[in-house]
């Protein structure tokens, strides 16, 4: 599956940059170097290096849970082409979730971001439209949370600490993944949002 591939290339890549910090500082996003050093690779290449092991182990984890879904969901909707979409999302959403950043900080010379956070919660919202009754765990919580209301609550959470920017976290990225990876599969399939919401009102009698 293209999801075991896109997770053994970033674990690869990561831990390569874990002992050559030439190669981090290479691939990671900084917006100044893409603007004034046309650098406009580090758009994506910034998806393969993470900051440290908590930080890979966690997007690689949430990929693996969601992404081996999602692939079979695209196979199911999108045929042959559904490996093409599949990996474009995931380029792409690592390009539009990180534009919000450049444009904020493209005289920046001192800002930095890694991680494949915005593609990851891309695929973790494509699932959500593919399948918005999937119970989601958080963190140490015993009750799942209905994967639409969770999404609910991330986009409102990932809002509001863009905002705040009070830690190191690309919130901006979250909340632009994550809406790059509802809509994606929407413009090509109009009729799956009509299924969403189907299967919504279906389980609360509406």
């Amino acid at each position: 599956m293209i999801t075991y591939l896109i997770i053994a290339t970033v674990c690869l890549v990561t831990i390569s940059a874990f002992s050559k910090r030439e190669v981090y500082f290479k691939l990671m996003f900084n917006p100044y170097q893409v603007k004034h050093s046309n650098q406009w690779y580090r758009f994506i290449s910034h998806a393969f290096v993470h900051a440290d092991w908590s930080h890979l182990l966690f997007n690689m984890l949430t990929l693996f849970f969601f992404g081996v879904f999602v692939e079979a969901a695209f196979a199911h909707y999108f045929g042959e082409k559904a490996t093409f979409l599949y990996v474009s999302e995931f380029i792409l959403a690592s390009i539009i979730s990180s534009v919000p950043s450049f444009l904020k900080h493209k005289d920046n010379y001192s800002y930095n971001a890694v991680g494949a956070s915005g593609a990851v919660s891309a695929i973790l919202f494509t699932s959500i439209l593919f399948n918005p009754l999937n119970k989601i765990y958080i963190f140490f919580i015993p009750i799942g949370i209905p994967a639409f209301i969770f999404g609910i609550f991330y986009l409102a959470y990932s809002a509001y600490m863009s905002k705040k920017n009070i830690d190191n976290i690309g919130h901006d990225a979250h909340f632009w993944g994550a809406v790059f990876g509802f809509v994606f599969p929407l413009a090509l399939k109009p009729t799956l949002f009509v299924d969403f919401v189907n299967i919504i009102k279906l389980n609360f009698g509406l």
